[in-house]
C-alpha cells in the first residue's frame, strides 16, 4: 500500500476548489459530477439508443429501462408528460422528465436552474435532434418546458442547420 503525502500545496489546492464549487452553486456541481438518468424505452427503438450513447459520451450515467409500447405510454402519462409532448423515450433525472431527444446542455441547464416543473420534452423525433441523424443537417425543433398543470412552454428554440 503507497501512502499518499498531504502537502500544504494539495491542501490549498482542495480548499480552493471546494470554495470554487460552493460559490457557483448548483450549477458547478451539475457541470462537475456525472449525472445519473433512467431511460424509459421500447426494446426495438435505434433512435433512443443513440440517444442514450449521446448523453453517455456527454457524461451521464444511463440505466436504461425497456418496456413493451403500453406499458410505456402508461409511464409517460402517470409522469405527467401531456400527449402534445410524447416522444419515443422517457428520461427521469433527479426528480425531472426528460422527454424525447433532449440536447444534453439543456439538461443541464434544467438541472442548474431547477424550475418547478415536470421536466423537458422535444415532441415527436425531429430529423437532426441528438440521436436522431446529423446535426448538419437539422431541422427547426424547440425544447419545451413541461409546466406541472400539463402547459408547455418554449425553453430552447434550435433552427435549421
Amino acid at each position: 500500500m503507497t501512502a499518499t503525502r498531504l502537502s500544504r500545496r494539495r491542501v490549498l489546492h482542495a480548499g480552493a476548489l471546494g470554495l470554487l464549487a460552493a460559490a457557483l452553486g448548483p450549477a458547478a456541481r451539475a457541470l462537475a459530477v456525472p449525472q445519473a438518468m433512467q431511460v424509459l424505452k421500447d426494446p426495438a427503438c435505434g433512435c433512443c439508443e443513440a440517444w442514450v450513447e449521446i448523453l453517455r459520451a456527454a457524461g451521464f450515467e444511463i440505466a436504461v429501462e425497456t418496456l413493451g409500447p403500453a406499458a410505456l405510454m402508461r409511464r409517460k402519462i402517470a409522469l405527467g408528460v401531456p400527449q402534445a409532448a410524447v416522444s419515443c423515450h422517457t428520461g427521469l433525472v433527479e426528480g425531472y422528465v426528460v422527454e424525447g431527444h433532449v440536447p444534453a446542455q439543456d439538461i443541464r441547464r434544467l438541472l442548474a436552474e431547477r424550475p418547478d416543473a415536470v421536466g423537458l420534452a422535444v415532441p415527436g423525433m425531429p430529423w437532426g435532434s441528438p440521436g436522431m441523424g446529423p446535426e448538419t443537417e437539422r431541422e427547426a425543433f424547440d425544447v419545451l418546458l413541461i409546466g406541472r398543470d400539463g402547459g408547455l412552454s418554449p425553453w430552447t428554440r434550435y433552427p435549421a442547420a
